[in-house]
């Protein structure tokens, strides 16, 4: 089987990471899947709402730390040079996450570790189950993030508490992850998977053109001024002000009853 079983019910996508037998490490074909998938998202108005979750009983253990083990005789020179092409896949995945339209929810339970936090802070939301438990890790195997967590977690957490996370590799639990922020709804791990469908027909039955435009907008905040934000603003306002939804959204409020909303 593929290391990301990738399904499609309705408007909403479900990636499922499987390599159970490494608590789904990262593999390059992993990469190349999930790349594939938010590729051809970004073409298909239909598709609503993404979910990433990991089959088994864990979300995923981060890189594959037995590979870096089976490549530790090769020479400094040519590990880096490796490294840094697949690093360059990995945050081609992570930026085109970042950028398409629709709403990604991460589904996690068990450990959630190195860049399956780094994954899972790419999502924009996360529901997780009550044994979940995480630990950024890096530093525990001589590395420093990657997949964009020292951009995320930051912005999530504040840079004291971020350091803090990094530098000792602490393992925490679901619990302290919803007070810090990480996570958004923490559930008891049998109904993971009922609340993680009601979750995504929400998403996937939202405006999705709106969407897009706060993740772009949020994103953009921390970097932007005032005046370059508030004229983003403009634009993506109005933008959503020439959409069916919007048309949608207002005859809704007015007739008092719930929007149908088609994305567009």
């Amino acid at each position: 089987m593929a290391d990301v079983i990738v399904e499609r019910k309705g408007s909403i996508v479900t990636a499922t990471l499987n390599r159970p037998e490494s608590r789904n490490a990262l593999s390059d074909e992993m990469i190349q899947i999930l790349d594939k998938t938010f590729t051809d998202g970004e073409h298909d108005p239909e598709i609503r709402a993404y979910v990433i979750r990991g089959v088994g009983e864990h979300f995923m253990a981060g890189g594959d730390v037995k590979k870096f083990y089976a490549n530790r005789t090769k020479p400094a020179h040519q590990r880096r040079s490796e490294l840094e092409n697949n690093i360059q896949h990995l945050h081609v995945l992570i930026y085109k996450m970042r950028r398409t339209r629709q709403p990604i929810l991460a589904s996690v339970r068990g450990g959630v570790a190195g860049f399956g936090m780094s994954l899972m802070m790419a999502c924009d939301l996360a529901i997780a189950a009550d044994d979940s438990f995480y630990t950024l890790a890096y530093c525990h195997i001589g590395l420093c993030p990657d997949g964009s967590s020292s951009w995320t977690l930051p912005r999530i957490v504040g840079t004291r508490k971020a350091m803090e996370i990094a530098m000792l590799g602490d393992r925490f639990k679901g619990p302290e992850a919803l007070g810090l922020g990480l996570i958004n709804k923490l559930v008891p791990v049998a109904d993971l998977e009922k609340e993680t469908l009601a979750l995504a027909t929400r998403l996937a039955n939202g405006p999705t053109r709106a969407y897009g435009h706060m993740k772009r907008l949020m994103e953009a905040s921390i970097g932007n001024t005032l005046e370059t934000q508030l004229q983003m603003e403009g634009m993506a306002i109005a933008d959503c002000m020439s959409s069916d939804d919007m048309i949608e959204g207002v005859s809704a409020f007015v007739e008092k009853r719930a929007p149908k909303f088609a994305g567009r």
